[in-house]
This record gives C-alpha cells, sequence and structure tokens, in this order.
C-alpha cells in the first residue's frame, strides 16, 4: 500500500525497472535509473544536513534532472519546494527565506540569479548542475557529488501526515504564500485524477508546462504513480517542434491550458493538424471556452476531452466527464471522486439551480494551510460540517444545475461591478471567442468616474483577420446587454503570459 508520495516509484522502479520513465529531448530514463539518481541524491542531500521535514528548493527549469529530483528530496525525508526557472533574485531569496530552505538544488545557466545570494544566505548549502560554466565559489557540482554516492534505498522515517511539498503560488495580491500539503494529501490528489482519467501504464504524457506549476507537477506524479512515461518539454513556446515531438513519441494523453489550445488552434487553422493517438486531452487553470470543445476534437479525433477546475490548495476540484461534453459543454463538471463540493450563499446555505453562490471543498486533498501565515489559512479554510473539519472556501463564484453539475462564473476579485450591476469577465469571453477570427481574449474591469468599472477586452486575432476594435464591440451588441458590451477594445499581436502560461492578467493591467 502506498502511504508515501515516493512508495510509487519504489513500486515502479522494483516491477518495470527497465520501462521507460521520462523523455525530456536526447535523455531517455528508465525507471531503474530514475530510482539510481533519486537515491544518490537522497544520500548526498542527507550528508548536508537535510533530515526529516527539511525543505529543499530545486530551481530548475523544465529538465529530467529537475523531474529526478523531486525524488531524490522525498528519499531524503525532505520537503520539495520547486521555484520556476523564469523567477528574479528577490522573489527566489523570499521564498528561500520564508521556506527555511535548507539546501537549493539548481543549475549552471541560473547561477546569475542564484549566486548573488550566497552571501545572503549562508546557511543554504547550493548544489547545482555543471556545463562548461564554472560553478560560482561556494557552489558544490551535484555530477561529481553524485558519483561518489551509494544507490542503496536511504531508511524512510516519514508517514503519511508529514509535508511532502510547499507549493508557491503568489495569488492575486502580497507575496507568494506556501501551500503545505502532505503526503496523504497528494497521494489521494493523484489516485484521484489517475482514476478519473482513466490511466494506464501504457499511457504517454506530455507536460509542457512547469514543473513548477501543479498541473506540470502532477504529470510527472501520474505518469510514475501508472508506471507510464512523461514527455517532458521546457514549454510550448515553440508549437511545431512540441507538435512534431507529440507526434514522433506517440503521446496518448495532452495536458494544457486555454492559452496553450489557443495556439494550437491557430496552428491547426494554418494547417490541418490531427493527432489520432492522442485518447485524453485536459484542460484546467482557466476556463476552456465551449467553442473550443469541437475545433480540438478536429486536432485530436480519438480523444476524450477533459474541462476541469481547480486550485493549487486542493491541487483539483471538479471534472467533466467526457460523455457529457456535448450535453454540458460549458460545465467544469463534478466532484472529484472521493471528494464532496457545495455551492453556498451568503448565509452558509446550498444555492438553488441556476443562482450563483460561493464554491466549497471537502477532502483528503485540501491543503493543510499556507506556511506561516495563519491569517491567510483562516481566510481559506473554514468550519466544516464536522466538528474540528475545515473545508475549502475557494472564493470562487458558481452556479449548478439541476444534475448538481458545476459552473464557473468568476473569481470574486474579477467581479466587474458597472452601473450598478455585477458583471462575469468569463461571460463576456465565451462570447468574444466565438467571434470568427479572435484567438484569445481577457476582459478586465478599469476604473471610470460614471460607471464605476468600465468593461475592457484584450484580444488577439487570427493571421489575416480583418476585425476591427469597432467590429468587435458591434459583434458584442448583438450577443450581450449593454451594459456588459466592453467600452473598450485593444487589439494586440499576442496576450502576455506568466510563468504558468496562464494569460498574465497583471501585464495586461499595467498596460492602461
Amino acid at each position: 500500500m502506498s502511504r508515501l508520495l515516493q512508495d510509487s516509484l519504489l513500486t515502479t522502479a522494483a516491477c518495470h525497472p527497465d520501462d521507460t520513465a521520462l523523455i525530456a529531448g536526447d535523455v531517455r530514463a528508465s525507471y531503474r535509473e530514475v530510482m539510481d539518481y533519486a537515491c544518490r541524491l537522497a544520500h548526498a542531500l542527507r550528508s548536508r544536513g537535510v533530515s526529516r521535514g527539511d525543505r529543499v528548493a530545486i530551481f530548475m527549469d523544465n529538465t529530467w534532472q529537475c523531474a529526478l529530483s523531486i525524488y531524490g528530496v522525498l528519499l531524503a525525508g525532505g520537503v520539495f519546494v520547486i521555484v520556476n526557472a523564469q523567477t528574479k533574485q528577490d522573489k527566489l531569496a523570499f521564498i528561500l527565506r520564508d521556506s527555511g530552505s535548507q539546501a537549493l538544488l539548481s543549475e549552471a545557466n541560473l547561477s546569475r540569479v542564484f549566486a548573488p545570494l550566497i552571501e545572503q544566505l549562508p546557511a543554504v548549502k547550493i548544489l547545482s548542475t555543471a556545463t562548461s560554466k564554472t560553478l560560482p565559489a561556494g557552489v558544490e557540482n551535484i555530477d561529481e557529488i553524485l558519483a561518489d554516492m551509494p544507490a542503496a534505498l536511504p531508511p524512510q522515517s516519514a508517514i503519511t501526515l508529514d509535508l511532502a511539498a510547499l507549493i508557491y503560488t503568489s495569488g492575486s495580491t502580497g507575496e507568494p504564500k506556501g501551500v503545505m500539503h502532505t503526503h496523504q494529501s497528494m497521494l489521494f490528489a493523484l489516485k484521484s485524477l489517475v482514476e478519473y482519467l482513466r490511466l494506464e501504464k501504457t499511457d504517454r504524457l506530455l507536460c509542457v508546462l512547469p514543473l513548477a506549476f501543479d498541473y506540470g507537477l502532477y504529470q510527472w506524479l501520474m505518469a510514475v504513480y501508472t508506471g507510464a512515461t512523461l514527455v517532458l518539454e521546457r514549454s510550448f513556446t515553440y508549437p511545431a517542434q512540441v507538435l512534431s515531438v507529440v507526434e514522433t513519441e506517440g503521446v496518448t494523453v495532452f495536458p494544457g491550458v486555454p492559452t496553450i489550445f489557443a495556439m494550437l488552434l491557430a496552428a491547426h487553422e494554418r494547417q490541418a493538424l490531427s493527432f489520432p493517438k492522442v485518447r485524453r486531452v485536459t484542460n484546467t487553470a482557466a476556463s476552456l471556452p465551449a467553442n473550443f470543445n469541437t475545433r480540438l476534437r478536429e486536432v485530436f479525433p480519438n480523444a476524450d476531452i477533459y474541462r476541469m477546475y481547480g486550485l493549487t490548495e486542493c491541487k483539483r476540484v471538479s471534472y467533466l466527464p467526457p460523455e457529457q461534453i456535448e450535453q454540458k459543454p460549458e460545465s467544469v463538471g463534478i466532484a472529484i471522486p472521493g471528494t464532496e463540493v457545495m455551492v453556498l450563499d451568503d448565509a452558509g446555505q446550498p444555492v438553488k439551480p441556476g443562482e450563483v453562490g460561493t464554491l466549497y471543498v471537502r477532502g483528503p486533498h485540501v491543503m493543510l494551510g499556507y506556511w506561516n501565515q495563519p491569517e491567510k489559512t483562516a481566510h481559506m479554510l473554514k468550519p466544516g460540517a464536522l466538528p474540528g473539519e475545515l473545508m475549502l472556501c475557494t472564493h470562487d463564484l458558481f452556479s449548478v444545475d439541476e444534475d448538481g453539475y458545476l459552473y464557473f462564473v468568476g473569481r470574486t476579485d474579477d467581479i466587474i461591478k458597472s452601473r450598478g450591476e455585477k458583471i462575469s469577465p468569463l461571460e463576456i469571453e465565451a462570447v468574444l471567442y466565438a467571434i470568427p477570427g479572435i484567438r484569445e481574449a481577457v476582459v478586465l474591469g478599469i476604473p471610470d468616474i460614471l460607471l464605476g468599472q468600465a468593461v475592457m477586452a484584450f484580444v488577439s486575432v487570427m493571421e489575416n483577420s480583418t476585425l476591427t476594435e469597432g467590429r468587435i464591440k458591434k459583434l458584442c451588441c448583438d450577443k450581450l446587454e449593454s451594459f456588459m458590451v466592453p467600452k473598450y477594445v485593444t487589439i494586440l499581436p499576442e496576450l502576455p503570459r506568466s510563468a504558468n502560461n496562464k494569460t498574465d492578467k497583471k501585464a495586461l493591467a499595467a498596460m492602461l
């Protein structure tokens, strides 16, 4: 029985040591090799003072070393803290201090970021992969260290209630918050995901999302849990290159976010694409426009398409069974297996079908809280039905239909208040996405003396599109109530993206 997150690696490596665990560029690692590397790294960390419960930061790009280091930290009894490779020096320093990380694992090409921290944080032991570049003084070469370490499994002492990971999320304001997930919460989420996605050992999962982003991280965890293969790419920046890998490596599971699917469908418009080997297409992080459903079937003719909703604080909340996508094309579905969701009004009572309320989540996958942030933890974790129980308040607005299926309305902070009306940006974005020629759309509320807030739409359009800002407004007038029609429309060549490949609303707001 799996009690710890790393147990799945021990089981798969013992039963299928020669099967391919990971493909990353020219590197193909078997489960035996993953286990060997992870054990050596665990011994290296322990010999440098890392003990049960200590945090170890992994500051790497989407490389094979990053993926394998996760299990090395776990086998050492540590708590892994993955930091996105695009993180700047000040934020990296904050995360290291806030988490109290004992060690930092990184790579030579990021030394410009971590090197200045050597003097600032002398207690943090820094180990880095090496290239032709010389590592800064005080930084140890991981490759040289591991060559002298034993490959035997170190003794394991953690229990399922111990922390497995701190996943830092910026949220809408303030400094990043470290979401605390135990072995129990992550392992439960992992099993639930594998169950409803119907994953098998023969699957090949693509990952173009950062491993620092929990959606990307769980692609690797699911692959190891099922004994499948992860096809790891650094990003989706060069779609043609990634799609070539999808074809040649026989990818069967294609996870993405709306920006990735928008890029994919734009490429499909230029030249028809088809990947018949893909049997699962998954979306989360932001709502997938309903009109993408049919278009994605053109690209993935044999795939089940999963519309999902989640947040880092509990990994995943809901999924729409693919058999329901035609009947409920805008829904994000039902609670994942083994959990419960409720949409409650301000009085804490369940809303009626069609009414809007706040979504609450119950289940073993809910976070323990935010690291060293009791007030913010109390804002998210509320008393549950049972004495002493805490459930997650998402602070996101949802409605439910007569069958209990969920519909995302908007994030509380995103709701636009204009002319005394509450407006969901999602509803306007759905109309914009339905306009032929629009590739991406984001709607924000901006301060307005008369209206309180005015509706502002940012869009990018397909190549050769003749759409103008005035034409887009006119088409919105045909579909939306007058108070919902964007007062302003701005057409950009590309919408800015965050490190997690989400549309960067903060960057758009900064343009105003």
